[in-house]
């Protein structure tokens, strides 16, 4: 709120500096080019050329607009000489000529003085009408600056205020801030209003609140992605699709999910950056929040020979999942047989992973090794794909007695019940989540953008 009421007394401070000049720009200009000529000047009932030359030339003198002014009348015509600093102030002296009584026309020969491109007294006499006319202006503008500190100071009550009577009633945080601070803007307008009329600026005044929908509607087009992405922060905020800590996948990024504010959603992905993508774009995207459900279903497929127990590797494999650290056994495992390849029978395994607490791809990998342990401990084969292998020399074939094969492990009846659970592999590490870890990192790095946080409580710094 601070910076707000900075941001706000700064410009406004501008402005009102940009309306004094402004003033003191009228005041200046308003001189010798809208100097009124009076309708006539008289003299005398009766003038004679003399006394008609005589007046006019202490006319013209007495502006102080002329160099070498010299007025000579002959039979009521009127002659001008001399130079002028301006071409407004030549054509005044002949105005002034031809108004005068007794004059029935006017010959201005007066020249202008061509000012070099090198002469800065213009600027100079400019600079110092400024500054006489900002320091005519500065009690108003100090009264005006002393209004804007009182209307920001009211506004900055007022919006806690109004945050305060909606805390209870309105949960989402952002919604709050919304409501309190536009329960503020008929102070800030007032305020602004009462200003520009202190500053002297009446007719801006006046246009202040009759052309609020136009500004809005002017802004709305000149910022209209910031107010889009501000619209979505709301909608998000309240539809709450995701949560501080949610493993998220949009927009092709996926990665947990850090904070929201007013512009974008901050993401910190599996590799440890930040992805801020703008929550317009994420409310439009497709959103898929993998940590919304505490558990994920996975699957792999492993081929046994033609000649293995159907019955006896689905059995192992089913035992084997629901053994594996990690494995839920609600909803229990299931391996069905999926097709009959070229040269082996494939069987597929399907099984839910308690994802918010294990890393999933790690529990997968343990399962699809350890299944291949147990079916070669069985003795159940997994051959390749089916080659034709050509001996030229033919192939020796030498006999020998049958025997019983060992049998391998009876395939386990009825429902299965979950037992210690098998190793884990070196190479795999800790089957737990990488969520910890990711925030770990979260906390170490830097934020790319400050902001509050609106799916928490704290602010991101």
């Amino acid at each position: 709120m601070l910076r707000l009421f900075l941001k706000g007394f700064t410009a406004t401070a501008v402005c009102l500096l940009a309306a004094t000049l402004a003033v003191a720009q009228e005041e200046r200009t308003s001189g010798a080019e809208e100097t009124p000529v009076a309708a006539s000047v008289a003299v005398d009932p009766v003038a004679a050329d003399e006394r008609i030359a005589t007046r006019l030339n202490e006319i013209l003198n007495a502006t102080g607009w002329f160099e070498d002014a010299e007025v000579r009348v002959d039979q009521g015509v009127a002659f001008l000489r001399g130079r002028s600093d301006t071409e407004a102030h030549r054509e005044w002296a002949g105005a002034l000529a031809r108004n005068t009584e007794g004059v029935v026309a006017a010959v201005n020969r007066m020249e202008v003085n061509e000012v070099s491109m090198w002469d800065l007294s213009p600027a100079w006499g400019e600079i110092q009408e400024l500054a006489a006319a900002g320091i005519r202006k500065s009690p108003l503008l100090l009264l005006a600056l002393l209004v804007l500190t009182l209307t920001w100071w009211f506004a900055a009550r007022w919006t806690r205020a109004a945050g305060s009577l909606l805390e209870p009633r309105i949960d989402n945080r952002l919604l709050r801030r919304v409501l309190s601070r536009l329960a503020a803007v008929p102070i800030a307008l007032f305020g602004m209003y009462v200003v520009l009329k202190i500053s002297g600026l009446t007719g801006l005044a006046t246009t202040v609140l009759g052309g609020t929908g136009l500004i809005g509607l002017v802004l709305g087009i000149a910022f209209r992605d910031i107010a889009e992405n501000f619209l979505a922060s709301l909608m998000l905020s309240v539809q709450n699709p995701f949560a501080t800590g949610d493993l998220i996948s949009v927009a092709g990024h996926k990665g947990f999910v850090q904070s929201v504010n007013t512009r974008s959603t901050l993401l910190m992905t599996l590799d440890g950056n930040h992805v801020q993508i703008p929550n317009a774009t994420i409310y439009k995207e497709t959103i898929v929040n993998f940590t919304a459900n505490p558990n994920t279903r996975f699957d792999f497929v492993v081929g046994i020979g033609y000649d293995d127990s159907i019955e006896q590797a689905q059995g192992l494999a089913r035992d084997i999942v629901l053994r594996q650290e990690g494995v839920v056994a609600e909803p229990e495992p299931w391996v069905v047989v999926e097709a009959l390849g070229a040269a082996t029978v494939n069987i597929k395994a399907y099984f839910w992973v308690e994802t918010a607490k294990y890393n999933g791809l790690k529990v997968r990998s343990a399962v699809i090794r350890s299944v291949k342990r147990a079916l070669e401990d069985a003795g159940i084969s997994m051959p390749d794909e089916a080659r034709e292998v050509v001996f030229p020399a033919g192939v020796p074939v030498q006999m020998i007695e049958s025997g019983s094969a060992a049998a391998g492990p009876s395939p386990p009846h009825g429902k299965s019940k979950r037992t210690q659970p098998i190793d884990v592999s070196e190479a795999e590490g800790s089957l737990q989540s990488e969520a910890v870890e990711i925030e770990e990192q979260a906390r170490k790095a830097r934020v790319p953008e400050q902001g509050t946080n609106l799916l928490g409580d704290e602010e991101t710094s």
